[in-house]
């Protein structure tokens, strides 16, 4: 089975430093919804893992966030794709959880849902937190400028971005990766 693990704020939707609270403030990334459409076309799986502290902070609930998460899967059955799965993180950096990338609970969680290995899968993110998490599962990460993306590249020590692929944004991703 082939895997690929997106995160979500600023891969896949506009980000914001006030967090996306809403389904109406979760506004998807030019591009992004016709990138996960042609990886599952290609017959991959793709899988989302996001941290949503705004869960632990109060600035939204579970309903509210299976509203956005409704949202972008509807976008993505649309344009002819399936998102297989979403897994988050709904605790504190405080909360030190297992869960929370960079950790890579969520890559574990996505491994034993699905009964496969993460191992080598690509990982595509915005920031500095989702490539230690994809390192440490064993996934191949990649940037893309998107959301936080410009300033992982700026300000990330150049030993952390070694060997990492550096895309404008996911669809640039898929369309290398596929290609």
């Amino acid at each position: 089975m082939r895997i690929i693990i997106l995160d979500r704020d600023g891969v896949i939707n506009q980000d914001s430093d006030d967090y996306i609270k809403s389904v109406d403030e979760w506004q998807p990334i030019e591009g992004s919804i016709e990138a996960i459409s042609k990886l599952s076309q290609a017959g991959i799986k793709v899988v989302i893992a996001t941290n949503q502290s705004g869960l632990a902070r109060g600035l939204f609930d579970e309903i509210e966030l299976a509203k956005m998460h409704q949202k972008m899967c509807e976008l993505v059955e649309l344009a002819g794709g399936t998102v297989d799965g979403v897994f988050y993180c709904p605790h504190l950096p405080a909360d030190n959880c297992q869960c929370r990338k960079p950790k890579p609970g969520l890559i574990a969680s996505i491994e034993k849902e699905f009964n496969c290995s993460a191992k080598n899968a690509y990982f595509i993110g915005d920031s500095l937190k989702d490539i230690q998490a994809a390192r440490a599962a064993g996934c191949t990460p990649i940037l893309v400028k998107t959301g936080k993306g410009l300033i992982t590249l700026e300000k990330s020590p150049a030993e952390e971005l070694a060997n990492v692929q550096v895309f404008d944004n996911l669809l640039g991703a898929v369309n290398a990766l596929i290609n």
